[in-house]
């Protein structure tokens, strides 16, 4: 059985150490039988303390890295990784001791301790937002990609902070064992549904007042109406905006091209359709703007793995 070892290091962040145990944990084939042995462990097989300030006593020592199919590192506040790029002696002895086609996962800041221990050298990489510039500054020799939930580079996969580590964890057994074995952990954890690694991470950006030439009024409009034109001369036209201006602006409140956004918007809006309803699969479509039941199967398949009537089958029971 492929063995997955998830290694706590002190101070661990509290959520991000529940991700992988949970999600892979609960994995398993039609039958019922589980697909992954998940091992927690630490340095030395002593409790570690989470940034929440309680003690999470894990079930091995480093050891079992040395037999680990998948290493998983979930986010830490580690001091010396974090502040100066650096590991302790014997973490840094516990990293190398991985086998050399092993498969390396970090959830959001564990991509520091990946990187000080080298092996993240000439790989793109993300992080959580906020920490993704001294990511860049202390470890040049890695490619940091902003503003995605997670980056799949074969044998070395990293997400950004939070609930972007379940949405790689999904991305991981649904590569692994496929898109039903994906669902069924979703729905058993009431999850929302599948988000692909270049869904951009929801920042939390300045908003510029509507005196200053905010988009917001005609993105609330938008969201509102996803089957009218929204091309960017219509939107800019609502703000009173050249096209130009418009997308720069658009850009900066979001982070995202005004034809990403919209299309995202149109996406989220015919997945909740398709989890909420019964509608024909060719109203969805409509009713969300991407047009026609085609449109919708390519996109939908692209973003999700599945097709509408497969997508409907996995995710209405979860809500």
């Amino acid at each position: 059985m492929h063995t997955v070892a998830v290694l706590l290091i002190e101070p661990v962040i509290g959520f991000d150490a529940t991700i992988a145990p949970t999600c892979f944990g609960k994995a398993d084939d039609a039958d019922g039988n589980p697909l992954y042995e998940v091992v927690t462990c630490s340095v030395d097989g002593g409790p570690v303390t989470s940034t929440n300030g309680y003690s999470i006593v894990p079930q091995s020592d480093a050891s079992v890295l040395a037999r680990a199919d998948t290493v998983v590192v979930p986010g830490t506040k580690c001091p010396q990784a974090r502040s100066v790029g650096e590991l302790p002696d014997d973490l840094r002895a516990a990293l190398g001791s991985i086998r050399p086609d092993a498969r390396l996962v970090s959830i959001c800041t564990g991509a520091f301790i990946l990187a000080a221990a080298g092996l993240l050298d000439g790989r793109p990489v993300t992080t959580h937002w906020q920490a993704g510039a001294d990511l860049a500054r202390m470890h040049p020799s890695v490619s940091l990609v902003e503003h995605v939930l997670y980056v799949d580079d074969g044998d070395v996969l990293t997400s950004a902070g939070v609930a972007a580590g379940v949405d790689l964890c999904l991305h991981i057994i649904r590569t692994d064992h496929g898109t039903a074995a994906a669902a069924r952990v979703a729905r058993y954890c009431v999850l929302p549904p599948v988000r692909e690694g270049t869904h951009p991470q929801f920042v939390d950006r300045p908003i510029p007042s509507r005196g200053e030439g905010s988009t917001s009024d005609v993105r609330r409009w938008a969201a509102e109406n996803p089957a009218e034109n929204l091309s960017v001369d219509r939107l800019a036209r609502q703000c009173g905006m050249s096209a130009r201006t418009f997308n720069r602006r658009f850009r900066e409140e979001t982070g995202q091209t005004p034809g990403s956004w919209v299309q995202r918007l149109r996406l989220d809006h015919a997945r909740e359709l398709l989890e909420r309803t019964d509608l024909p699969i060719e109203t969805v479509a409509e009713r969300s703007g991407l047009g026609t039941a085609a449109s919708l199967r390519v996109h939908l398949r692209r973003d999700t793995g599945m097709p509408p009537a497969m997508y409907r089958r996995a995710f209405a029971a979860a809500v």
